[in-house]
């Protein structure tokens, strides 16, 4: 009789656990998700959205907001409307066992801007990008025969730059044309030529070299172009 006495009482103690459970699960599903947020920019250097802007696409009625319960919230669906943003990378949403909404907000990264009929940026993986109305990015200005659906070329020129620190620092411009890229400094009044984009190192390493001597005997203003299409070796244009 004691061993039937003791089964019925775990039977007991686990339907109250599971009683217990199942309420704690309806009365948090059924709690509001609060009006504030918490937004995190892994990459906020330079805002180009807002939080403001964010935020308003994590909850879009502020009003309501306290209104919305936990259950009916679908944190994919609201992942994937700020993943289709124009200015963000990469977006992961949560939501906390408070009720706080929150989001880690990977911007896109522009490394150069077109200016021509119309006016965007290319991003560090080749794809054009709308300009922000809240930040603009010191990149080099890409001018000329740019087109929005043919940026693999610039896109090419514009990540090497990127990536290097000394180039990065001085190159303000980027002119295509039929005969290739010319390149503009920042402090220097010569033009950088360019026919094609091959062995980038070997010819930025050559261009690296002769800026860094005629640098030393202050010999850059003399010359109003410098080409870097000839073998082992830069050809300059005096004035």
């Amino acid at each position: 009789m004691k061993k039937y006495v003791q089964h019925i009482k775990i039977v007991l103690i686990v339907l109250l656990v599971i009683v217990s459970f199942s309420f704690a699960n309806y009365r948090n599903d059924k709690r509001t998700v609060n009006k504030e947020t918490k937004i995190e920019f892994l990459n906020e250097e330079s805002l180009y959205i807002t939080h403001y802007a964010v935020n308003n696409l994590l909850i879009q009625n502020k009003d309501t907001a306290s209104k919305v319960h936990r259950e009916s919230l679908d944190l994919n669906e609201v992942e994937m409307l700020l993943n289709e943003h124009d200015m963000i990378k990469d977006a992961e949403v949560c939501l906390t066992v408070s009720g706080t909404l929150g989001a880690r907000i990977v911007q896109r990264t522009p490394i150069a801007r077109v200016a021509g009929k119309e006016h965007y940026y290319v991003d560090d993986e080749g794809k054009w990008m709308p300009l922000s109305p809240v930040y603009a990015a010191r990149v080099p200005l890409v001018t000329g025969q740019v087109a929005k659906d043919r940026l693999q070329g610039v896109f090419h020129l514009a990540d090497f730059i990127y990536h290097d620190d000394f180039l990065k620092k001085n190159v303000i411009g980027i002119h295509k044309d039929k005969a290739g890229f010319k390149l503009r400094f920042r402090t220097d009044d010569f033009v950088l030529r360019l026919s094609d984009l091959e062995r980038l190192d070997k010819k930025f390493n050559n261009f690296k070299a002769f800026y860094q001597k005629a640098t030393k005997d202050k010999s850059l203003a003399a010359y109003k172009a410098v080409d870097l299409d000839f073998d082992n070796q830069v050809v300059c244009t005096k004035k």
